[in-house]
């Protein structure tokens, strides 16, 4: 008889990471701040497995993937779902659609299919939440509050920014663009394009327009590190995001951006330091935060949530499908 799968009380809820790279530990960071949650760490590397585990309070640090993934404490007991999870994570490097071949994006296609059938199973209290800690920032809940009260009135136009000069160096993976899945738009991109899409009205449709390519970087970045996107919401309205990785800004990043209503107009700093609305009212000046600024405990506040409660959680494995359908109309339009 299988192990029974893992209770969801408040005091042992359980996450393992699949890797133990960077990302790893900015993520483990922001989920030491979140009560009730602890992880678990699997690399092909055990020694740097346990580094984590030490290093983030961690429960137990696994010798490979499969290890991980076999392990009922963390995975359903249901094997069927277990060898979808472990078929999905052995699949190459999930890249942005949008830049595979037509035969990757079928393969992707199928992960999505097969993670959802997985999620949809016998067990009513499956969660699969993607991991878009955008859809969270502090920004983004401020935005949507105020499109949501009206204060701009009907959204004619957006305008999105992020400009900085931040090239990679020669040698970093991201200048191999079979491993990246595209040039610095589709490495980083999607994290804004979703942002643009989550406000209240969707993006339906999207274009790229990608410059022409400059020198490459004194630190020796290759890639095309320019784009700007055309795209319509479902309400009429359209929007542009102008995207660049070679643009000197104020303090390497420090930009604004504008939401224009049929009664005002919306104006923020891109990273989300400030807010200001001006509309129906007096203006207002809104700070939507630092603590959280990028999302990540919000983003696992609203995991443990959903599985506790059963619900979906925010970020839904369809939602974050609909963004990289988006990804490949802005490389195939």
């Amino acid at each position: 008889m299988p192990p029974p799968p893992p209770q969801t009380s408040h005091a042992d809820l359980r996450v393992a990471f699949l890797g133990c790279g960077f990302i790893t530990g900015v993520h483990s960071r922001h989920l030491t701040a979140v009560p009730g949650i602890r992880a678990g760490y699997a690399s092909r590397d055990p020694a740097k497995a346990e580094q984590f585990r030490a290093r983030y309070d961690g429960v137990r640090a696994y010798a490979g993937y499969d290890a991980a993934l076999t392990d009922p404490r963390w995975t359903p007991s249901s094997s069927r779902c277990r060898r979808r999870t472990t078929a999905t994570s052995r699949s190459p490097r999930w890249r942005p659609a949008s830049t595979c071949s037509s035969r990757s994006r079928r393969s992707l296609r199928r992960d999505f299919q097969a993670v959802r059938a997985a999620r949809d199973g016998t067990d009513p209290h499956r969660v699969v939440l993607v991991g878009e800690n955008d859809h969270y920032k502090p920004l983004a809940v401020a935005l949507r509050r105020l499109l949501a009260s009206g204060v701009i009135g009907e959204l004619v136009m957006a305008h999105f920014t992020t400009v900085a000069d931040k090239p990679k160096q020669g040698d970093d993976w991201r200048n191999d663009e079979t491993l990246a899945g595209g040039d610095a738009f589709f490495e980083e991109g999607i994290h804004w394009l979703h942002l643009a899409g989550s406000l209240g009205p969707r993006i339906v449709a999207a274009h790229g327009f990608r410059p022409e390519p400059g020198p490459a970087s004194a630190s020796g970045d290759r890639r095309h590190r320019s784009m700007v996107v055309a795209f319509r919401y479902d309400t009429g309205a359209t929007g542009a995001l102008f995207y660049s990785r070679e643009i000197p800004s104020l303090l390497r990043g420090l930009r604004t951006s504008k939401l224009y209503g049929r009664e005002g107009v919306i104006t923020f700093e891109s990273n989300g330091g400030v807010v200001v609305a001006r509309g129906r009212g007096r203006p207002r000046v809104v700070v939507p935060g630092f603590r959280d600024i990028r999302g990540y405990q919000a983003m696992y506040a609203d995991f443990a949530r959903a599985i506790r409660t059963g619900n979906a959680p925010e970020m839904s494995l369809e939602r974050a499908l609909e963004d990289h359908l988006l990804m490949e109309q802005v490389r195939d339009g």
